[in-house]
C-alpha cells in the first residue's frame, strides 16, 4: 500500500493532468473555430498549448509511473523520463519564438507585415518541436547512466545530471530565458519611447491621438500578457532545475534537501501547463470572448464590436500617418488647403480599410500591431 506522500503526489499529478487537458483543449478549439484568433502570435500560442496538452496526457501520468518505479525495462524507463524533458524544451522554444516575433514586430514592422505570415509561423513551430525532441531525447541516444541495478525506474537512476544541468538547463533553458528577458526589456524601452511621441502629437490632433493612445494601451497590455506567460514559466521551472544543479554541483551534507521539496518542485513544473490557458484568457479579450462563446452558445456573444475596433484602429493609424506626412512638409501647406488634405486622407483611409482589416496577422484586438510602432 502506498504511503500518504505517494498518494498525495499521484493524486495531484492526476488533477494537474486533467486541468491541463481541459484548459489547453479549449485554447486549441478557440483558435480553430474563430478566424480572428488565427494570427501569427496565436500560431505560437497554439503550438505551446498543444505541448501543454500533451504534458497533461503523457507527462503527468508518466511522472507518476516513474515515481512508482515503472516501467522496469531500461530503455522504456529512459524514454519515459526523456519525454518529460522533451515537452519542457518544446514549450521554451515556442516561448522564444513568441518573444522573437514580438521583437521583429517592433524593430522591423514592415518586414514583419510582409514576411512573417501564419505559414512561416507554422514552419517555425515545427522546427521548435523538432529541436525540442532532439534535445529532450538525447539520453535515448546514449547519454544516460545505463541499466538500473535493481530494475526499478527512477529519473535519477537513468538520466545523467551532467546532461540535465550543463546541457539542458544552462544551454537550453536558462540561456533562452535570459534572451527573452532582454527582448522584453527592449520592448519596454520602445513602449516608453512611443508613449512620449504620442504625448507630443496630442497637441496637434487631440481627438485622433486620444484614440491612438487608447489603442496603444491595449497593445501594451497584450505585450505584458505574453511577458507574464514567460515569467510564470520561469517561476514554475527554475526551482526543479535549481535543485538538480544543487544535487550535481554541491556535495556534502549541507546540500541535502528534503525529498518532499523535490516532489513539490516537480508538481510546480507541471502546474505551468495547467495555468497557461487561464493566463491567455486573462490577458487577451479575444480568448475571453471565444471561451464565453463555447460555454454560453453562439447567440450569447457578439463579435461585432471587435470588428469596429479594427476599423477604428486602421482609420486612426492611416489618419495619423497622413498627418505626419503633412506635418513634415510644413504647416503652411496644411493651412492653405485643409479641406483638400482631409478629404484625400479620408478617401485613402476608406479605400484601404477593407484590405487592411482582413489582415488578422497584423491588426487584431489583443495582438500587438507591428505597423503601429513606426
Amino acid at each position: 500500500m502506498m504511503d500518504t506522500t505517494s498518494q498525495v503526489y499521484i493524486s495531484l499529478e492526476v488533477v494537474i493532468g486533467a486541468i491541463s487537458v481541459v484548459g489547453n483543449t479549449m485554447v486549441l478549439l478557440a483558435i480553430y473555430k474563430n478566424m480572428k484568433l488565427r494570427t501569427v502570435t496565436n500560431t505560437f500560442i497554439g503550438s505551446l498549448a498543444l505541448a501543454d496538452l500533451l504534458v497533461g496526457i503523457l507527462v503527468s501520468p508518466l511522472a507518476a509511473l516513474s515515481y512508482l518505479g515503472l516501467p522496469a525495462d531500461y530503455m522504456w524507463c529512459v524514454f519515459t523520463n526523456s519525454v518529460i524533458v522533451v515537452f519542457t524544451q518544446i514549450s521554451i522554444f515556442n516561448l522564444c519564438a513568441i518573444a522573437v516575433e514580438r521583437f521583429i514586430a517592433i524593430k522591423s514592422p514592415y518586414f514583419y507585415q510582409e514576411h512573417l505570415t501564419i505559414k512561416v509561423a507554422i514552419i517555425i513551430s515545427i522546427i521548435a518541436w523538432i529541436a525540442g525532441m532532439i534535445v529532450g531525447f538525447t539520453p535515448m541516444f546514449g547519454w544516460n547512466l545505463g541499466p538500473m541495478a535493481d530494475n526499478k525506474c527512477a529519473f535519477l537512476s537513468v538520466i545523467d545530471m551532467n546532461y540535465i544541468v550543463y546541457f539542458n538547463f544552462f544551454g537550453f533553458v536558462l540561456s533562452p530565458l535570459v534572451i527573452m528577458f532582454l527582448i522584453y526589456v527592449y520592448i519596454y524601452y520602445i513602449v516608453r519611447k512611443q508613449l512620449v511621441k504620442i504625448a507630443a502629437l496630442e497637441i496637434a490632433n487631440q481627438n485622433a491621438q486620444k484614440k491612438q493612445k487608447l489603442k496603444f494601451a491595449k497593445e501594451v497590455k497584450a505585450a505584458k500578457s505574453l511577458a507574464v506567460v514567460i515569467g510564470v514559466f520561469a517561476l514554475c521551472w527554475l526551482p526543479i532545475h535549481i535543485l538538480n544543479s544543487i544535487s550535481l554541483i554541491c556535495k556534502g551534507s549541507n546540500c541535502i534537501y528534503p525529498y518532499k521539496l523535490l516532489l513539490a518542485a516537480i508538481l510546480l513544473s507541471h502546474i505551468n501547463s495547467a495555468v497557461n490557458p487561464f493566463l491567455y484568457a486573462i490577458g487577451n479579450s479575444q480568448f475571453q470572448l471565444a471561451f464565453k462563446k463555447m460555454f454560453c452558445g453562439k447567440g450569447a456573444v457578439s463579435w461585432q464590436h471587435t470588428l469596429t475596433e479594427q476599423e477604428i484602429t486602421v482609420m486612426t493609424r492611416n489618419a495619423a500617418m497622413a498627418k505626419a506626412k503633412s506635418t513634415n512638409s510644413g504647416f503652411n501647406s496644411i493651412n492653405s488647403g485643409p479641406k483638400t488634405t482631409d478629404n484625400d486622407s479620408e478617401s485613402s483611409t476608406e479605400n484601404n480599410l477593407n484590405t487592411e482589416t482582413q489582415n488578422n496577422d497584423n491588426v487584431g484586438n489583443g495582438q500587438m500591431n507591428p505597423v503601429f510602432f513606426v
